[in-house]
């Protein structure tokens, strides 16, 4: 009978004409022969090690291998765990040593051949990962992950060959800890909490940048606002400067042109009235004449004694008149020259005043314009250099006459006090004052003292009763001054004391 295996399987024949065992994808089964197929598909193998490192730290290694028998003797496959140093053993036999190892699962009862393999494989894995797990430290395990992936793939490899089996695939998980053991969870909680720390502290070094680049980006905001308001102040003032110099030039023209128009006026005034007496004078002059003429013709019939007297008369009265009159002339001349003269010295005062009012005026402006195109630059320095807004405030008030204003005020607040001071002598001079030029030695000789002290109360009687009305007793404090006698205010003698004048 023609036997022909599937694509996953082998055919192993025992029996007449075979020494061993014949392992073939197809063949002849003849009398006397048996045939077995077998599978060639690899299996996974899952398993939860619990190993101990050489520190005595237990934990679980989770591990899946991929295993199934060596059909070729070399692969043309590349194998990732292929080491270089330890060459693979010739796995010519290795179906056979395979077959045989299910034909050992098949003689033992109970128990199949798959579930015979998976005890072996298992078997092999467990031994030789804990092996090389008690000869490494947890540190090592971890920093050399491929070696140790490599070292458990070739170390498993060896005993796997003897049975005619391939790692196809090796997988270790991520190690966990073992019961009662807390190792990779304090490890990860260190991990977690450093992780956390470390983005604190980059968030709140983030926060600072970004604090820091606003403020310098609001700094150099200010100062460019600050920058271009100073810029704007000075243009300002500069065109404010250059407007007053121009109406300080048109006032200062108008004044020139207003004081030529009057000047003009005044002369053409002054002229009008010179000839207007003139005129006068000549119609008085001719009048005159006439008069005369009339009345010596209406009298040349009278005596000629009468006539030479009227004629003298008149003659009397003319040069009187012609006196009066050029006696007026000559006042009014005088008046008027002076009133023209006073007009003319009024009209140059104006205009100097006038024209020295008005550069004063575009001094100080331009003054004014200078100080301010200053102070516009120097208000910033001035004010880091006072100490802030407050110490120029105080600068300000000072520099404005604030605080001399403020004791103006209050000294207006009491000038309408008005109060009145007293003031008299009651020294020496006092009593010589009345005593006609004679000296010390024609006094009263020893009451000098009292009379001075006596002297003093009567203004300070007056003086109490013009303040506050009161008038104190006579027979106490003395009269007041308006009632004490000449004799004592000045201390003269009267006759019939002290000798006779």
């Amino acid at each position: 009978m023609y036997v022909i295996a599937s694509p996953d399987e082998y055919l192993a024949i025992t029996g007449a004409g075979v020494k061993s065992v014949k392992i073939t994808k197809s063949a002849w089964v003849w009398p006397f022969q048996r045939c077995q197929r077998f599978s060639i598909q690899p299996h996974d193998y899952s398993m939860n090690l619990q190993a101990m490192t050489r520190e005595k730290l237990q934990f679980l290694l989770p591990v899946v291998f991929t295993v199934g028998p060596n059909v070729t003797k070399e692969s043309n496959a590349p194998n990732p765990h292929h080491d270089p140093e330890h060459p693979e053993a010739d796995h010519g036999d290795s179906l056979l040593q395979y077959a045989m190892l299910l034909a050992e699962g098949e003689a033992k009862k109970g128990v199949s051949r798959s579930q015979h393999i998976e005890n072996i494989v298992k078997g092999i894995i467990e031994g030789e990962t804990r092996v090389l797990v008690s000869s490494m430290t947890m540190e090592e395990i971890f920093q050399e992950r491929e070696e140790f992936k490599r070292r458990i793939f070739r170390n498993i490899q060896s005993e796997l060959g003897q049975f005619g089996l391939k790692i196809y695939n090796a997988n270790v998980k991520e190690l966990r800890d073992a019961p009662q053991s807390s190792y990779f969870e304090s490890l990860s909680r260190k991990a977690h909490e450093g992780a956390i720390n470390q983005a604190r502290i980059d968030v709140a070094e983030a926060q600072r940048r970004g604090n820091v680049g606003e403020a310098q980006r609001q700094g150099e905001q200010n100062r460019e606002i600050a920058k271009i308001n100073a810029e704007t102040a000075v243009q300002k003032t500069e065109r404010d400067s250059e407007r007053a110099e121009a109406e300080a030039t048109l006032a200062t023209r108008k004044t020139v042109f207003n004081r030529d128009v009057n000047i003009a006026q005044i002369e053409a005034t002054r002229a009008t009235e010179s000839r207007d007496e003139e005129l006068r004078r000549e119609v008085e002059t001719k009048r005159a004449h006439t008069e005369l003429e009339r009345l010596r013709a209406s009298d040349v019939v009278k005596a000629t004694i009468a006539r030479e007297a009227k004629q003298q008369a008149a003659d009397a009265k003319l040069y009187e008149e012609q006196a009066k009159a050029n006696a007026a002339l000559f006042a009014e001349q005088k008046a008027a020259d002076a009133h023209a003269y006073k007009l003319r010295i009024q009209a140059e005062a104006q205009y100097l005043a006038a024209a020295k009012e008005a550069e004063a005026q575009l001094l100080r402006q331009q003054k004014e314009a200078a100080g301010l195109s200053a102070m516009a630059g120097a208000y910033a320095d001035l004010s880091k250099a006072l100490g802030g807004p407050a110490g120029l405030i105080q600068y300000m008030m000072i520099e404005k006459g604030v605080y001399t204003d403020l004791a103006r005020a209050n000294a207006d607040a009491v000038r309408g006090l008005n109060p009145k001071m007293t003031i008299w002598n009651t020294g020496s001079q006092a009593g010589h004052e009345g005593n006609n030029g004679e000296g010390p030695s024609g006094g009263m000789g020893g009451v000098e003292s009292i009379r001075n002290m006596y002297q003093m109360l009567p203004p300070l009687m007056s003086t109490i009763n013009e303040q506050t009305g009161i008038t104190l007793p006579e027979w106490q404090f003395g009269k007041l001054a308006s009632q004490i006698s000449d004799r004592e205010t000045t201390g003269k003698q009267i006759g019939g004391i002290n000798g006779q004048k």
